[in-house]
């Protein structure tokens, strides 16, 4: 490796403006030291980010029944994984989880639905949800609710929604192998009609679906070109019963070096740890100290995270402001 490939060299041409391609994205993911690599994104997110932690939660709105054929997924109607399905969650007990997000300093919360989109008599019902918890928590809101037209993205606006959540899951060349339902370009068009309609947008992927690190570097390249300024990462959590059950799960050197990556390609976002991280046991809190700054915190759509107190506990041991 030449000096001017190093991680530092890199991370300063980053600061003074500059920005990286495939290419030099590659040749950091195969520096021989890559505690050099994970030390160097993390300052890359003190310079840019600061300590501050973005810590948002999510309510499994709508469970279960889902038409598409997204192959991690418990919730697909298209396998027999035994998650639990319903139709709209209980608004007391939405209202209880928002409650006790907030009294813990989480800032955002959203309500994520099953399925390729709402109808109109699904979004009149979590409108009513959304308004009840906006009425008594200060939380932003933001919403996961499958592909939008026009219409729709600005009907949750005008609710008070602040930021639309959608995942490319993984890159645009190797989507079909994840699902074939619908395509990458109709996420795209989906994130697009939600910043059209004024609200920021939020999308990321999945990591350890069979592909390659120069797969999951094409991924943060296109969402730089989207310009997406929340990116939270998955980690598979095999589901038994998805045609991805029997993958193996990532050593957490290869997450390090994968949240490391998505720094010094998108310095000024967001990078939150989301679904999976629990697979890691303590390891876990590593992910904060390779470049992330923001988590989903609380448990995800059909797996248990760690509990919010331990989260904040152990974040603010590593010097984040929470």
């Amino acid at each position: 490796m030449k000096p001017e490939d190093s991680p530092e060299q890199i991370a300063g041409h980053i600061r003074a403006g500059g920005s990286i391609d495939q290419e030099t994205a590659c040749t950091l993911a195969r520096v021989p030291n890559q505690e050099t690599l994970w030390t160097t994104a993390d300052e890359l997110r003190r310079y840019f980010m600061g300590n501050r932690f973005h810590l948002c939660s999510i309510i499994n709105a709508r469970s279960g029944n889902c038409t598409e054929n997204c192959r991690f997924c418990a919730q697909s109607a298209r396998y027999k994984t035994g998650t639990t399905t319903y139709g709209i969650v209980d608004h007391k007990e939405a209202i209880n989880i928002a409650l006790d997000n907030e009294a813990h300093g989480v800032h955002r919360l959203s309500l994520v639905t099953s399925g390729h989109s709402v109808d109109k008599e699904t979004w009149k019902e979590l409108s009513d949800l959304y308004s009840k918890i906006n009425a008594q928590t200060t939380m932003e809101l933001c919403a996961s609710m499958g592909f939008l037209d026009q219409e729709q993205a600005d009907q949750l606006a005008e609710a008070g929604i602040t930021r639309y959540h959608c995942n490319l899951e993984t890159n645009e060349q190797r989507f079909p192998e994840v699902c074939s339902t619908h395509s990458w370009q109709d996420k795209v068009a989906t994130l697009i009609t939600a910043a059209e309609a004024g609200m920021s947008v939020c999308s990321g992927g999945i990591i350890g679906m069979g592909e390659t690190m120069e797969d999951r570097i094409e991924l943060a390249l296109e969402l730089r070109e989207i310009g997406v300024q929340s990116i939270p990462i998955n980690i598979l959590t095999p589901i038994p019963g998805t045609p991805f059950a029997e993958l193996e799960p990532l050593p957490v050197e290869e997450v390090l070096t994968t949240i490391a990556l998505f720094r010094f390609i998108n310095p000024d976002a967001v990078i939150r740890i989301a679904g999976g991280r629990q697979q890691l046991g303590d390891d876990q809190y590593r992910c904060f100290a390779a470049g992330a700054n923001g988590a989903i915190v609380g448990n995800y759509l059909t797996t248990t995270g760690s509990s919010i107190a331990e989260d904040i506990a152990a974040l603010r041991k590593m010097g984040f402001s929470v």
